[in-house]
């Protein structure tokens, strides 16, 4: 495992038992996110860097019980968190690397990541395997329940020009990974960027 994965796995197991108490605000902006996303009854979708699961049951009620859900997260303990509430009865739960995910090409209908991108440690590489394992015309999800200038206010620091998350690195990242940005939003109640992959 790289020393990237590392610290993302350091950062997020010691934050993992009390991540949903947090954040306890945060589930209508998950589900507003997961309604933009456009999923239909029957749908297969994975969460991408699941954490808690805090998605897994809006993406559930959106692709209905003949849907498929799968969470993925590298960390042991965000997957425990997640069936500690439940989640694993929503959705499919496996501990994976979103750069190596355990799933055949083409087999999923939409990707819905949330505050996944800032984690990524070779985002064009890993934006290139969700697109992989999504069917041409299938969709992603590029979701944060707080702006850019929110959250770095947050974490006391500035906005820089070489935000990946900024529209005009975030464009041309998801077009060179096999997606097309169909569109973005930017406010300090939610993030979110939406794209479609590419035939």
């Amino acid at each position: 495992m790289s020393d990237d994965h590392t610290h993302v796995q350091e950062f997020f197991a010691v934050r993992a038992a009390d991540w949903d108490r947090r954040f306890p605000d945060d589930g209508p902006a998950y589900a507003g996110a997961v309604a933009d996303l456009g999923l239909r009854e029957g749908d297969r979708v994975l969460d991408a860097g699941c954490g808690t699961g805090r998605a897994l049951s809006p993406l559930r009620a959106a692709v209905g019980d003949s849907g498929v859900v799968v969470g993925v997260d590298l960390t042991p303990e965000m997957l425990l968190a997640a069936v500690r509430a439940g989640r694993d009865g929503v959705g499919r739960l496996l501990l994976a690397d979103v750069a190596a995910l355990p799933l055949r090409s083409g087999s999923l209908d939409a990707v819905f990541a949330a505050g996944l991108i800032a984690h990524l440690p070779h985002p064009a590489e890993n934006l290139r395997e969700l697109a992989r394992v999504v069917h041409p015309g299938g969709s992603l999800a590029l979701f944060h329940p707080i702006g850019r200038a929110a959250l770095a206010a947050r974490q006391g620091r500035q906005i820089t020009p070489d935000d990946l998350r900024a529209e005009p690195n975030l464009r041309p990242l998801l077009a060179g990974s096999g997606w097309r940005m169909t569109s973005y939003v930017d406010e300090d109640a939610r993030f979110l960027a939406l794209a479609v992959r590419e035939a």
